[in-house]
């Protein structure tokens, strides 16, 4: 069946400038070991460095020959191999990463350059065509015939890849080189550098940083190093100052939680160099956002005035990683930068949160969810902000059980789609154990209240959830078809079901392990919570739409035609648009929702939908199955069955009900892989209703 490729929100621009800075970052972050050991060399053993050795540090000549030295040979060769495997590695493996690199080294001989930029795009080339190739006779090779084409197929790649950097991206990246570093000294000349501070701090709030970070200011860092001994961009977007003052800011001038937090944030920013941590407080304050971009400025001309820079990358960025990679002329105008950055920042945030009227106590963790989802995943230091760190104005404490469990809701984004197919299998489970009186419903996280003893949500909203429900146990899955955490809520509504425990009020929230993250995750419908145990039960549709007249025949495919996760989501989505059920723009918020957190469900299916926003372009609820026997990459993960969906209400709550039984049970998920009908496929769902 033909799909036609569906316009991408407008938020999809900002998702792909992220994603490619993240691939960049991706390249060079696992690499920062050698950055900075090829760093520390230089600062110690060239002829100006602290201690000069010829032979390590490439200057002098030892009988009569030059010596090489370690400097030029690791910044040349070494250092652009690893990012160019890294990068190839990232696209197929170890075969990519070997054929990238292969194809790296005609790009560092033809420019005879540090060939960062080359790397960067000959690593994920090399493994990207080598994949295409080898799915060119995937499956046809006679036995005993792979290692004999897998080895000369790549290596007849990579020397015509080799040979391709040579002469043709080469001089390319070598002319991109030298008309960036060309423009970054008109700068410098002019005494224009410090307003690039006026793109870098707004580009670090929205994690568009990475993309000139890594694709273009540390490259042409390390050649100027290499020329000059140090380099002052790679202070541009690092200087720890800009956030630290608005941190500091937080901590006199402050209201609530946010006062609270500040603290422990400003630590983890200046001497961890987790710089994300302050975005939350910019996003609360969005004229904060000008304290940065001042604080950067300030920093950045300090360091013009004085001449300083790194000798190399500073990363994470740490005033620890900074000191280390300074110049040794260059320590007090790098001290003085960060120290300058960090007075400015603080007086202009200082003025700005005594002349605004803001509750900063209430929307910490708004502003937090807003960066996580800005980043795209869940952030490894928002607990500072939104858990213990933000004491009472967050309303997140240690969960302790008052009594017996009773009352336990699966949460998500707005109430439906996975929390509904995630509370259906738990209930079965509950009920296996012998605790049919346990109540198990499923919400949206805007409608909770502290009124449930166990809360679940998908790893990607635990935190969002957790303000509101203080004093429940919250578990957080992954997996909503076969989670392991299912097991472990059982043995708690056991345990605590025991008569020698309904008595008390002993059971804690420890026993429960309590997860952590935040983001969105199920479906696009009114936000009340949903009571789906009648749904579940009773075998008939608590809504006027009969469950017949959700899926149909016609909105199941056997042999889906997409072969990708976009492709796959148009193809579900577009389903959903014949039968009426939806507009254009319902199938656009599906690949929003996918961008957010994966519909991935567990047990090869994934249950692609729209956002909690997307809910006015649904005319009527309609579900649609596409099976794709081969299987497709979601996120990596293997799926071979596609659910789309579109709800209104709760009337698609019992075909997702019957969904998900069919998956958590092996034996009926084989019979879907080996139905050879629609008919198959109808029926099966229809005898679980039964």
């Amino acid at each position: 069946m033909a799909t036609e490729t569906v316009a991408k929100p407008r938020t999809s621009v900002r998702v792909g400038v992220q994603k490619f800075g993240t691939f960049l970052s991706g390249m060079i972050m696992p690499n920062i070991g050698a950055f900075i050991a090829w760093g520390l060399i230089t600062a110690l053993f060239i002829e100006k460095g602290w201690i000069p050795v010829p032979g390590l540090g490439g200057f002098g000549e030892t009988d009569g020959k030059p010596n090489i030295g370690l400097v030029g040979p690791m910044i040349t060769y070494l250092l652009p191999l690893l990012i160019a495997y890294t990068g190839g590695r990232m696209v197929y493996d170890v075969r990519g990463g070997v054929v990238g690199a292969i194809g790296t080294m005609g790009v560092i001989v033809g420019a005879g350059i540090p060939m960062f930029i080359g790397a960067m795009i000959m690593g994920p080339l090399g493994g990207w065509t080598m994949k295409k190739i080898d799915s060119l006779w995937d499956g046809k090779i006679r036995p005993g015939f792979e290692m004999l084409v897998n080895n000369f197929s790549a290596g007849i790649w990579g020397a015509l890849l080799a040979l391709l950097g040579f002469y043709g991206i080469a001089p390319l990246v070598q002319a991109f080189s030298t008309g960036a570093g060309n423009v970054v000294q008109f700068l410098v000349n002019n005494g224009l550098l410090p307003l690039t501070s006026i793109f870098i701090e707004p580009a670090k709030v929205l994690f568009l940083n990475n993309a000139i970070n890594h694709g273009v200011l540390t490259p042409l860092g390390i050649q100027q190093s290499l020329e000059q001994g140090k380099s002052i961009l790679f202070l541009l977007e690092a200087n720890p100052g800009p956030g630290f003052g608005i941190l500091l800011a937080y901590m006199v001038f402050g209201r609530g939680a946010a006062k609270a937090s500040a603290p422990g944030a400003a630590a983890i920013h200046f001497l961890g160099g987790i710089h994300e941590i302050y975005f939350p407080y910019v996003l609360m304050r969005p004229l904060l956002i000008l304290a940065a971009i001042a604080g950067g400025m300030t920093g950045i001309a300090t360091l013009a005035v004085t001449g300083s820079g790194l000798v190399a990358p500073a990363a994470p960025g740490s005033i620890f990683a900074v000191l280390a990679q300074t110049s040794r002329d260059s320590y007090v105008g790098v001290i003085l930068a960060v120290v300058l950055a960090t007075t400015v920042s603080f007086l202009v945030a200082s003025v700005i949160l005594k002349t605004t009227k803001h509750s900063d106590e209430t929307d910490l963790a708004d502003a937090t969810a807003k960066m996580e989802g800005m980043k795209g995943k869940k952030s490894s230091v928002s607990s500072v902000l939104t858990g213990a760190g933000a004491g009472a104005g967050a309303g997140v404490g240690t969960a302790v059980l008052a009594g017996p469990v009773k009352n336990i809701v699966f949460a998500c984004d707005a109430g439906m789609g996975s929390s509904a197919m995630g509370a259906s299998v738990l209930r079965n489970k509950i009920k296996a154990a012998g605790f049919p009186e346990v109540k198990v419903t499923n919400a949206a996280i805007a409608s909770l209240s502290d009124t449930y003893d166990v809360v679940i949500t998908h790893q990607d909203l635990t935190e969002r959830a957790k303000p509101a429900t203080s004093s429940a146990v919250h578990f957080s899955v992954d997996n909503f078809m076969n989670s392991p955490r299912y097991d472990e809520i059982v043995e708690l509504v056991k345990e605590s079901n025991a008569p020698e425990a309904a008595g008390s009020a002993g059971a804690t929230a420890g026993a429960a392990g309590a997860g952590a993250a935040a983001a969105a995750h199920g479906a696009h419908v009114a936000d009340a919570p949903v009571d789906a145990t009648a749904a579940a039960d009773s075998g008939t549709a608590p809504a006027a739409v009969a469950p017949s007249d959700i899926l149909v025949a016609d909105s199941v495919i056997l042999n889906g035609s997409a072969t990708s996760r976009d492709a796959a989501i148009d193809e579900a989505g577009r389903l959903l648009l014949d039968r009426g059920a939806v507009d254009e723009d319902y199938i656009a918020a599906m690949h929003e929702r996918e961008e957010s957190v994966s519909t991935y469900m567990g047990s090869f299916l994934a249950i692609p939908h729209g956002t909690n926003a997307a809910k006015d372009h649904i005319m009527k609820s309609a579900v649609s199955v596409i099976r794709y026997p081969d299987g497709i990459d979601w996120n990596g993960k293997q799926v071979k069955f596609v659910v789309g969906v579109a709800g209104i209400n709760n009337e698609h709550l019992h075909i997702l009900s019957s969904i998900a039984k069919v998956f958590t049970n092996k034996a009926q998920v084989a019979q879907l892989e080996a139905a050879t009908s629609v008919e198959e496929v109808l029926d099966l769902f229809g005898k679980v209703n039964a």
